[in-house]
């Protein structure tokens, strides 16, 4: 099983022209209104990659929340633990132009979730299943809950998005972290531009407390850090039109592969192939590939070569 305690967010995501400068109006190509935050996105993720995955996490109540809880479900996402709390759901607002994004976050609903909600949602985790968390609900709770994961022997992952500056325990109780290069650069001062600054930046995080690190970077693909080797994984060249969510569908991708047993490198290896597919498409949760599309694309990619 894999938890995700997290976020849940209205995306409301406006393609544009050209990003707009201070004080001026420009109008949106198009506009698309879809269920994601990084927690629940991470989770749509496992669930269309055909892994087995729970969601704990808040909601408003109001027609958003209702809206989140069955987009999940639809992609067969757990959702007993997913609560409504009496304020407005979370929402995003994103700017997309030309493949990149620029996102305003409102928490909302996620600013109310408590450890006792962790503890309700993870009262029957055992030993083995695994533990996904980022950093759009309460610090305070993601600590809290890293803690009962290492407790009870899960594998826990900490995607640290956005980034803040984070305590040594939590880079402890985080078997695997999974930062792209802005958040590398934010959480230890080196920008991850080549070989010789990936390792520097993973040294880093393992001063922190930090055990394995996968570091995605963009459009020259990813390094996974696990004991003394670093393993670089390239980008598949692939037409883009949004990144929205394709960190959140790399690292769902590995729960995946690490709960059916593979090792992180492998699980590395096969999110690479469903992050670039998830960038040719538009949006958040509706974007991200089913298992069979990934399938299909990699024997594309390998007939190919």
């Amino acid at each position: 099983m894999i938890y995700v305690v997290g976020s849940l967010n209205m995306d409301i995501s406006a393609t544009l022209a050209r990003f707009p400068r201070a004080g001026e109006t420009v109008t949106a190509e198009s506009v698309l209104t879809n269920p994601g935050g990084k927690g629940a996105n991470q989770a749509a993720a496992i669930g269309k990659l055909g892994g087995d995955c729970a969601m704990l996490g808040k909601v408003g109540s109001d027609v958003f929340g209702e809206q989140m809880i069955n987009n999940l479900k639809s992609y067969g996402v757990r959702t007993e633990h997913v609560t409504a709390s009496q304020c407005e759901s979370g929402t995003a607002l994103i700017w997309v132009h030309k493949g990149n994004n620029r996102i305003v976050l409102n928490s909302g609903a996620n600013g109310t979730l408590t450890e006792n909600d962790v503890n309700k949602g993870l009262e029957n985790a055992q030993a083995g299943d695994i533990l996904m968390l980022q950093l759009e609900v309460p610090l305070d709770t993601v600590a809290h809950a890293l803690r009962v994961g290492k407790r009870k022997g899960m594998i826990t992952m900490l995607n640290p998005a956005p980034a803040v500056q984070l305590g040594s325990e939590i880079y402890e109780n985080s078997e695997i972290i999974t930062p792209n290069e802005t958040e590398t650069q934010i959480l230890t001062g080196i920008m991850p531009d080549c070989e010789v600054n990936v390792a520097l930046a993973v040294k880093k995080f393992r001063e922190m407390g930090a055990s394995n690190v996968i570091i995605t970077l963009g459009k020259t693909g990813s390094a996974v850090a696990v004991g003394k080797e670093i393993t670089l994984i390239p980008a598949h060249k692939v037409k883009v039109t949004d990144t929205t969510a394709a960190g959140d569908t790399y690292v769902g991708a590995v729960a995946v592969k690490l709960s059916e047993g593979e090792n992180i490198v492998d699980a590395a290896k096969f999110a690479s192939y469903a992050s670039a597919l998830k960038i040719t498409r538009k949006g958040a949760a509706v974007a991200i590939p089913t298992l069979k599309e990934v399938e299909e694309f990699i024997a594309l990619r390998n007939a190919t070569k």
